[in-house]
């Protein structure tokens, strides 16, 4: 389809189609298509799966009801981070568990090694494609499709059905901050469904969208990306992940050391900003208050919804607060930017 080409991961990806504000955009006010079929699959299954996956993850699972998902975090004994996750309620003993690319090997290999109960672990990425329909007319882009009432699933839900007559797992989640659905499909099916649900989206201007668009679609909407916002050295109560931490629900990986930190106070914290002057800061670029190095933006781009340059930021924990002024280092010079509310962008629901 024309794409600009790269290498992520070691995956082949489109970085745009279009271009990158044009994608952004129909997402933000239409329909985009994303196959992110290079994402992870692993699925837990057995009597004790719930108790595997309680252990191996932050979240509490057993909140779930069948067919629910819920976003967790898998950690080190030291509390960094491993990978954060989607988990998904098949049944009382199933979970399907959504990963990050890079790091499927490695979540698979840390479920494993967490498994001392009777459950079994299956690394099954190469029997899913993935996927994904964003954006306000996302639902009526896919309802063409199936049969499946997609209205009847809530924000986070999932159901077992069927795209244009072949099986799939449809979810009402994403990376976008916007409405939409995420579709697991057997391999052999992924190119026909990906022209089908363009077709089906045609009248309603969808367009096939890159990892460029993905990228400043979720930064808006403050959602994390591992190696950015989220890596081994950073754990999620600095990330401002604390949501995902159950620290009631029983031991798991990483806890004591979370308490430990809850314990002593965190020392640093991750917040967004605005660039006040003119620049775009970029991931790994200094953040300076009060004339002293304090801090690295983590991520950051222009916002084209908001038409502003937006990043995110680590920072100790004092000087994290929104309205202080702050300088980011672009090009060796300093930039006035401001701490802000974050996400910097909310859908109405």
């Amino acid at each position: 389809m024309g794409a600009r080409m790269v290498d992520f991961g070691g995956w082949d990806m489109p970085v745009q189609y279009s271009g990158i504000l044009e994608e952004h955009h129909a997402v933000r006010k239409a329909v985009g298509l994303f196959d992110v079929s290079h994402m992870g699959e692993i699925e837990v299954r057995g009597p004790e799966a719930l108790p595997l996956v309680n252990y191996a993850a932050t979240n509490d699972a057993s909140k779930l009801k069948t067919g629910q998902a819920q976003y967790s975090g898998l950690l080190y004994e030291h509390g960094g981070f491993v990978d954060d996750v989607l988990v998904h309620k098949v049944t009382d003993d199933h979970y399907f568990i959504c990963v990050n690319a890079s790091n499927q090997e490695k979540d698979y290999e840390h479920i494993r090694g967490a498994n001392r109960f009777d459950a079994e672990v299956e690394f099954a990425s190469d029997r899913y494609v993935q996927l994904a329909i964003q954006g306000p007319r996302a639902l009526d882009t896919l309802q063409k499709l199936t049969p499946v009432r997609l209205a009847e699933i809530k924000y986070y839900g999932f159901t077992d059905g069927d795209v244009s007559g072949e099986p799939a797992r449809i979810a009402r989640t994403g990376y976008t901050g916007e409405d939409g659905f995420e579709i697991y499909i057997a391999p052999e099916a992924g190119a026909r469904r990906w022209s089908g649900i363009l077709a089906a989206g045609e009248e309603f201007g969808i367009k096939p969208c890159g990892l460029g668009a993905r990228n400043t679609l979720r930064l808006e909407a403050k959602m994390a990306l591992y190696g950015h916002e989220i890596h081994a050295s950073l754990t999620p109560l600095e990330a401002d992940l604390a949501w995902i931490v159950k620290m009631d629900k029983g031991d798991f990986i990483g806890r004591a050391a979370l308490a430990r930190q809850t314990e002593a106070g965190i020392q640093r914290k991750l917040a967004g900003f605005e660039m006040r002057g003119r620049g775009v800061a970029r991931d790994g670029y200094e953040v300076w208050c009060d004339g002293t190095a304090a801090g690295w933006v983590t991520s950051g781009s222009p916002a084209p919804t908001l038409n502003k340059n937006i990043g995110l930021c680590y920072l100790p924990t004092g000087k994290a607060t929104a309205g202080r002024t702050i300088q980011v280092m672009v090009r060796n010079q300093p930039v006035e930017a401001e701490i802000v509310a974050t996400p910097f962008y909310k859908r109405a629901r």
